[in-house]
């Protein structure tokens, strides 16, 4: 009998991407639940539904639920965070309780560790700071604790910049910026250059599987096991696309306060709308954040898919 998987966020690309990897691997019925329609092959079943409302116990019984939907923003309304990403986790974790569903995914984020400066090699026992970086980070963060103290089988999953065909969170936004002309290379006072981690989408979407189909539990930092000079690859990647990043390199303090004068104006004059450049951005692309995923590689084994094997993949459907 196939294992009867309920994925959130369909509509998504993580969400979309996992019910599209089930499916072709076999022995899994996906029903999908997202406010917008499901991408296309990610579903045996559609069920349209506001995850910031209770989930009707009519919906069935699962074997595991994956839950993949969230804001995931670099900014945005502080009440939106916390409606999708917390109210939403309660209402998933309370409908897995009462319909005795044990197997609990929640995808969550790397940047729970992120705090100002470079974090090299983070493990799952690297201390949160004490300050989550931005609201993401905290809603993420809370419903983490949720997730821990809800007494399910619950594993959390903590995937760093998670890229491929479909995306529609981490390129899309450097590729806007670099059309505008926002992506510059950040002049840090020590001359250091950042490194990153980033993961393939269907790198993710093999240990999500491996997740819910093996008997493991807790915290799991993923990522490709392979960092690069963050710089170096985005612009790699913009020149194969035909744009150009600005090659006058701008000093990080002075990024920094320009993406806080726009944080200010976005708050109190445009109703939260996602400025061009965020402190959230500014750190990342200048500080190092790279991650030990000893743990995930133990549990799930190599990711399947080497990043320059999906930066090929994801470049073909950029140009296509």
């Amino acid at each position: 009998m196939a294992c009867r998987v309920l994925v959130t966020g369909v509509s998504g690309f993580v969400g979309g991407a996992l019910g599209v990897h089930l499916r072709a691997h076999g022995g899994y019925h996906v029903t999908g639940i997202s406010r917008s329609p499901a991408r296309e092959g990610a579903v045996d079943r559609f069920v349209p539904h506001d995850l910031t409302r209770p989930l009707p116990p009519s919906l069935g019984t699962f074997d595991a639920i994956v839950h993949a939907a969230a804001l995931s923003s670099p900014w945005g309304h502080p009440a939106a965070f916390r409606a999708q990403n917390v109210d939403a986790t309660r209402h998933m974790l309370d409908f897995a309780r009462h319909t005795g569903c044990r197997k609990f995914v929640f995808i969550s984020s790397s940047s729970v560790h992120y705090h100002h400066g470079d974090q090299l090699r983070i493990s799952e026992q690297t201390p949160l700071p004490p300050q989550p970086i931005n609201h993401y980070a905290a809603t993420k963060r809370h419903a983490e604790a949720l997730v821990h103290a809800s007494g399910l089988d619950a594993v959390a999953l903590r995937p760093r910049a998670v890229f491929g065909p479909g995306d529609t969170v981490l390129f899309p936004r450097i590729l806007r910026a670099a059309r505008k002309g926002f992506l510059p290379r950040m002049r840090r006072a020590d001359g250091a250059t950042p490194q990153g981690d980033l993961i393939y989408i269907d790198n993710l979407s093999h240990y999500i599987e491996r997740a819910i189909a093996l008997p493991c539990g807790g915290v799991f930092n993923l990522t490709n096991n392979e960092p690069v000079d963050l710089f170096a690859f985005l612009a790699g990647v913009v020149a194969r696309l035909g744009l150009r990043p600005v090659e006058r390199p701008v000093p990080v303090p002075l990024a920094f306060a320009l993406a806080g004068l726009l944080e200010f104006g976005s708050r109190w004059l445009a109703g939260y709308r996602e400025p061009p450049i965020t402190r959230f951005g500014v750190e990342v692309m200048a500080y190092s954040k790279t991650f030990d995923v000893s743990r995930a590689l133990a549990a799930f084994g190599p990711p399947p898919v080497p990043l320059r094997e999906g930066l090929e993949r994801f470049v073909a459907w950029q140009q296509r």
